[in-house]
């Protein structure tokens, strides 16, 4: 736990820790203030597709107020280890059920977690509420340590396919699988 409280490539949370305690320190320590954190950067950073780059970081987006996912995350995970709270980087697909129309189909996404009470919990900055089915591909420091791909060369993704399915929580056990036969 103790390697998710220090700053990392993208998560400069060494350069925020004023700015930080200025904004949350008179919140309600625990999941008050993450959830703090979380509403701050869904209210102060504006998603905008092409605004950032791989190499973009948390201060990058904090000067800016603009970015997409992967920006909303390292910034709450900066603010959470500016104020001494284990934060770690998560990627996957977040789909889009139970979720209506118009919003965007199931993407490749990130959120964080923090470490609260002896486990983790998930906020998700970018959304800021509750959502069902995430499929998660990593978890590391920031987006260096998961990134959806690593590559070398000229690699081509031919196809991928991703599916999340509602499951009945009031149903014991998986259907049978139909052969046919």
């Amino acid at each position: 736990v103790l390697v998710f409280l220090l700053a990392s490539r993208f998560c400069l949370s060494d350069e925020v820790v004023d700015q930080a305690w200025e904004l949350f320190g008179a919140t309600r320590p625990g999941w008050g203030r993450v959830q703090a954190v979380s509403d701050w950067a869904h209210e102060n950073i504006r998603y905008e597709v092409g605004s950032s780059t791989p190499l973009t970081t948390s201060a990058d987006v904090l000067q800016c107020a603009a970015g997409v996912c992967r920006d909303y995350t390292h910034v709450g995970v900066t603010f959470c280890r500016a104020l001494s709270i284990p934060a770690r980087y998560v990627s996957g697909y977040l789909p889009d059920v139970a979720v209506p129309p118009p919003d965007l189909a199931m993407d490749f996404c990130s959120w964080f977690e923090a470490f609260l009470d002896g486990r983790w919990w998930t906020f998700d900055p970018r959304n800021n509420v509750p959502r069902m089915g995430r499929v998660v591909i990593g978890r590391g420091r920031d987006a260096a340590d998961v990134a959806m791909v690593t590559t070398y060369g000229t690699p081509r993704l031919e196809a991928m396919t991703v599916w999340a399915d509602e499951v009945d929580p009031h149903q014991t056990q998986l259907p049978a699988e139909d052969t046919g036969g």
